[in-house]
Order: C-alpha cells, then structure tokens, then sequence
C-alpha cells in the first residue's frame, strides 16, 4: 500500500486505491470490444488469423496502457486504434496492394517517427502544420469510414452495379431472400439500438454488453435457420494457448522477417512510386494518430480537472512517449497502431486519477489474452454493432467547424473522401490540398504554414504516383 501510494501519489490527486481499482475495470470494459474487433478485422487478410491478432491487440494494450500510467502517472488506456485499423486493412492492404507484413512496416515507421518527434519536440510543429478545420474534420469522417465498414460487415451494405452501394434486400416474399440471411441484420441493428440505449442510461461497459448480447441473439435466433450448426464444431477449440501459438506463427516478427521485401510493390509502381507511397503512408498513420492522442489527452484531463495551471496535460511528453512506444510495440506484435482511447473517459468518470487505473485495466487485458477461445465465438454482425456506434462516437467534432468561412470545403472534403474513397490518407490529402488552394487564391497564402505545402505536395504526389 504504501508503495502505490509513494508511486502514484493517491491522496495528492484526490483518490485511493479502491477507486482507482474500480476505474481501472470500468475503463477496460468500456473498451474490451476491440479485441473482438480488430481480431475480426485483421483476420480477412491473408495469412493472419482471428487468434493472432487477438494476442496481438491484447500484449500492445497491455504495453501501452502501463507505459502510459507508469510514465505520466495518468489515469488512460491505450489499443490499436479504431479507425486506423480500418486503414491499416482496408486501405493499405486491400487497396494499395501491400502485404500484411508490408504494411506492419508503415506502422512501425510511424511509431519510430512518433519517438523522434517526442524526444525532439518537433512534434507541435507537425501538429501546427495542419490546418484546424483539417484536425478537426478527421475524426467525424474515420467514423463514417468505419460505420461504413461496420454497415457491409452486417451484410446491411451490399455492392450495387448500378449505384455501387445499396441496402441489401429483406424481401422474404417476393425477394427470395431466406431468413438466414436476414438474421445476422437484425442482430447489427438490435445491438447498435441495445447500446445506444445503454449508454443513455449510463451504463458501464455498454459496447461491450451490445456486443455480447448481440452473440447471444444471433446463436439463439440460428435454432431457427435450417443447417446454421451443420460444421459447427469443427474448427472449435476451447484451448486459450492456441491463440498465443498462432500469434507466434502468424503474426509476431513479421515485420522483419517478411515486411521488409517490397519488390512486389516495387515492380508495380516503380521506385519513385514506392519512396511517394513509404512517406505519405506512415506520415497518414502519424498524424491521424498524434491527432487522437492528443485530443483524447486534452479532453481526457479536462474531464477529470486534471490539466496544470497553465491549461495543459501533465507530463504531455511522457504520455506521447507512451503511445509510440505502443506503437512500435503494436507492429512488432503484428497489429495497427495504438493510440489513447477515448473510452478512457469512462475511467476517469469513475474517479481514476493516477496511473494506478491504467494498471488495473493493464492487468484486465493480461486475464483477457486467455479468453480468446470464447471471444472467437463472436460474429461479425456483432462487432460491426460496435464499428458503428464507435462512428457515432466520433461524430461530435464537426459541431466545432466554421461552416461559413474558408474551413468549409477542406473540411467537407476531408470528411466526405475518406468513406468515398475507402481511405483516411485520402481525406486528409484532399483536406490540405483543398485548403492551401482555397487560402492561395483568395490573397491569404501567408496564412498557410511552409511545412504545410510540404505534407501537401507528398500527398498530391501520391495520386499521380501510386493510384
């Protein structure tokens, strides 16, 4: 006891131990659903698997999060973050052709950036390069980006050769639709209003209960569907170590051992494409995550009165320190990168001060990594629940754009490309191309920040380079 108080300083912030205990385990089920998640996400990438990138997500969370209470002595959690996953597969692996491997190597480049840019405080001046209204707008459109995703992992969102998107059918009369194939929309939709409404109520932990029982809905409405257990057990193991052996054998290392080798890509584009693609890719993953981080950061302290006399984060620099050793962590386990989770928030509510509560959710993740048998049991159509109630969440900040002066269009642009094109680096390029033409032509080019046209010509580069 009086270790943790000379470590964490309780009674100077106000706290005890029994509280920081019960902060640390609301935190941690506020934010468990992204274990489910980004296992289900990663796992529709060649020669990785569900259980893999569970371990994977669970060890750099448990890295980051002790990183972050032990060096800031803050109450926050950090995961491979929502959003950046989706770019990470969707986008770099998926759209841009890269390997699983290939685009670890991004991740860990950013992680290395981040460290650098910490440690010689040339991280403000990137953060300052890019316009507010372009910071602002990037999380409202990764939220559309990820319902997007949440909406077509449903089976809600179907491809149309004639509008490219529509809903998919529920038609059971004349359609000829089958009730099986209805089941798994009714459990997306019944989870995502399940959380909502435990959320209005206040309810801890109530994406991870969404989800849950939305597991639970779609395995007692499969009694129903003719032939939805045929197979069932085939592939089923209830044994927790086989995740940890396929996470060694998928996914641990593979950013040396195979990320490394790019003359697939290489010979696609040629090597000035490949130089254009390396740049822009991992400054994509930096900044969208110095954005979160730092942003979560503020609104996390304000929340709990926790900001210094001079109205900034204690120990800012430790904090960010944290989230990119995570992140290189994250990419040498073989997932996205991490960053600072808002649901945080949920912690600090409880009355979590100090980096105790990070230890407690720390250790809530170790107990975890063994559950992987049963978290595997959980469909897509539940987790895409929680991909779009997540969307919601990250809804607010376009209440903070001026959509009457010059930031509209940037940020439309920003907001709009990023679910258009299937692609965050896509919205945040069209953002800052937008914006520094826009403020050229109208007589305000001095407004515009010199790094600023530097991070717009790599990007315009891309589209010319790489697509």
């Amino acid at each position: 006891m009086e270790y943790l108080e000379t470590r964490f300083h309780l009674k100077e912030k106000g706290t005890d131990i029994r509280t920081e205990v019960m902060a640390g385990i609301t935190t941690f089920m506020a934010m468990a659903y992204i274990l489910m998640v980004n296992a289900s996400m990663f796992s529709e990438l060649d020669g990785v698997t569900y259980g893999a990138i569970y371990i994977a997500t669970a060890i750099s969370a448990i890295v980051g999060t002790t990183a972050i209470g032990l060096l800031s002595n803050l109450p926050l959690a950090q995961a491979s973050a929502m959003g950046l996953n989706a770019y990470f597969v969707y986008t770099v692996c998926f759209g841009m052709g890269l390997s699983y491997a290939n685009a670890l190597v991004m991740v860990l480049i950013d992680g290395l950036l981040f460290i650098f840019l910490t440690v010689t405080g040339l991280r403000k001046k990137i953060y300052d390069a890019i316009p507010a209204t372009v910071r602002m707008a990037t999380p409202t459109g990764i939220g559309l980006f990820i319902t997007f995703l949440g909406l077509q992992n449903a089976g809600l969102v179907v491809n149309d050769s004639a509008t490219c998107v529509t809903m998919a059918s529920m038609n059971m009369y004349t359609g000829g639709v089958a009730w099986g194939d209805i089941v798994p929309l009714l459990v997306m939709l019944g989870s995502l209003l399940a959380i909502a409404i435990m959320e209005q109520r206040k309810m801890k932990g109530s994406i991870l209960f969404g989800v849950l029982g939305g597991t639970g809905a779609y395995y007692l409405l499969g009694l129903t569907v003719p032939g939805f257990y045929d197979g069932f057990t085939d592939n089923l193991t209830m044994n927790p170590f086989q995740a940890f052996s396929e996470f060694f054998q998928f996914s641990f290392g593979k950013v040396i051992t195979e990320g490394l080798d790019f003359s697939a890509y290489i010979e696609a584009y040629g090597i000035g494409g490949f130089i254009v693609m390396i740049i822009t890719t991992s400054m994509a993953f930096c900044m969208v995550d110095m954005f979160d981080t730092l942003a979560t950061l503020y609104g996390a302290c304000a929340q709990g009165n926790m900001l210094d006399e001079t109205g900034e984060v204690p120990n800012l620099g430790k904090a960010m320190l944290a989230d990119a050793i995570a992140t290189t962590c994250g990419a040498f386990c073989g997932t996205s990168t991490v960053s600072t989770f808002v649901e945080s928030n949920a912690g600090i509510a409880e009355g979590g001060r100090t980096g105790l509560t990070s230890m407690v959710t720390s250790g809530c993740f170790v107990v975890a990594m063994f559950l992987s048998p049963v978290a595997q049991l959980i469909p897509s159509c539940a987790t895409a629940a929680a991909l779009v109630y997540v969307g919601v969440l990250m809804m607010g900040g376009v209440g903070k754009i001026h959509w009457t002066t010059v930031d509209a269009v940037p940020a439309f642009m920003t907001i709009a490309m990023m679910p258009f094109t299937y692609s965050v680096s896509h919205g945040i390029a069209f953002g800052l191309i937008s914006y520094a033409v826009i403020l050229l032509f109208t007589g305000r080019r001095k407004e515009i920040n010199p790094t600023t046209w530097v991070i717009v010509a790599m990007f315009a580069l891309t589209f010319f380079l790489t697509n």
